[in-house]
């Protein structure tokens, strides 16, 4: 079959590899509907992140159960699924709080012998954890908005959701990337009285107006910073989505958020040291959160939305393309030609 791996920064290959196989009683096999690009797959594009040697590519899709293994209980060949970027048991103790992402048991897509998902096909370990069913046929026009349901849309809430987001909140969103995008959705999902989306990109900041932005600042650092304070009557709001993940918009969501607010980091950090101060932070009485977005926590709960038409999330994608373009899908989204990439095996 065909997969996707990258050798180095900027170096993304489609290659022949082998079939998946299960390796366990509890795996899967999945063949793959759709999949896409992560904004996060840029850092490693770059030559950041915590990768090394070569690695299989891809961590969002969807797709048909071929095979089972032995102990699945839940799901059968044919049945339509949709993951969630980590993969889990959904039974620990971290499961059952909502905490997927540090399961006892899980892991990563593209590491040790599980492949990645920008690829033709995929083994799921713990498979009645992980997969989701899907109640829509493969023909469906909802793919693309319930994909979004493996990462980032469910980024986007969970940074709208740990920051407390409510009908009597103020919003910041700092980065008119999908993620940033998907967070404007959610603020407006939960009810945000305003939503002031930090971007620059005309096309992107449209669609965040469309998704329920009232405000959009295209300026940075403190020229940015003293906009947002022109609009909240020098106070700030009381939360801050961060949405990049570089130290200039960690600093920039300090800068606006209001006293006794909220910064909701979901950026991947790019950096190890932050300014969390005295002057920053403790006086002012800011909260921190964010992290890693638990996705599997958040799909059955988001899901109805797009089933009934409430949201579509699937907007972000606007581009799509075969998995033997992945490599000029990276490049796309790299040179900002394109926001989020759709791929089609």
């Amino acid at each position: 079959m065909l997969a996707t791996f990258m050798y180095g920064p900027g170096d993304v290959r489609v290659e022949e590899t082998a079939d998946p196989k299960i390796l366990q009683p509890t795996d899967a096999i999945v063949k793959i509907v759709l999949s896409c690009i992560c904004g996060s797959d840029l850092h490693a594009y770059h030559g950041g992140g915590i990768r090394s040697g070569v690695s299989a590519m891809g961590h969002e899709f969807l797709g048909l159960v071929e095979e089972t293994g032995a102990n699945v209980q839940t799901l059968k060949k044919g049945d339509l699924v949709v993951a969630p970027f980590v993969w889990a048991d959904n039974t620990c103790d971290f499961c059952r709080e909502g905490l997927h992402t540090s399961c006892r048991h899980g892991g990563v897509w593209g590491a040790g012998d599980v492949g990645g998902a920008q690829a033709e096909a995929v083994r799921v370990p713990l498979a009645d954890g992980t997969l989701v069913k899907l109640p829509v046929g493969v023909d469906s026009e909802l793919l693309p908005d319930l994909l979004t349901l493996s990462d980032v849309f469910c980024t986007g809430y969970h940074a709208a959701f740990k920051g407390r987001v409510g009908e009597d909140t103020t919003v910041t969103v700092i980065g008119d990337g999908a993620v940033g995008l998907s967070a404007v959705l959610s603020a407006k999902l939960l009810g945000a009285s305003r939503i002031i989306l930090m971007g620059r990109h005309e096309a992107r900041t449209d669609l965040g107006l469309e998704f329920g932005a009232t405000d959009v600042v295209p300026e940075r650092g403190e020229e940015g910073i003293a906009r947002v304070k022109d609009l909240t009557g020098g106070d700030g709001t009381h939360v801050v989505i961060e949405a990049v993940g570089f130290p200039e918009a960690f600093d920039q969501a300090f800068g606006v958020v209001r006293p006794g607010g909220t910064v909701s980091r979901v950026g991947v950090p790019q950096y190890q040291d932050a300014n969390v101060g005295m002057a920053s932070m403790f006086f002012p009485n800011i909260t921190l959160t964010g992290g890693v977005a638990p996705a599997r926590a958040y799909i059955e709960r988001l899901m109805p939305k797009i089933l009934d038409g409430t949201i579509h999330p699937g907007r972000v994608f606007d581009r799509t393309i075969s998995l033997a373009e992945v490599p000029d899908g990276y490049k796309a989204m790299d040179d900002r030609t394109a926001l989020k990439v759709l791929v089609r095996p």
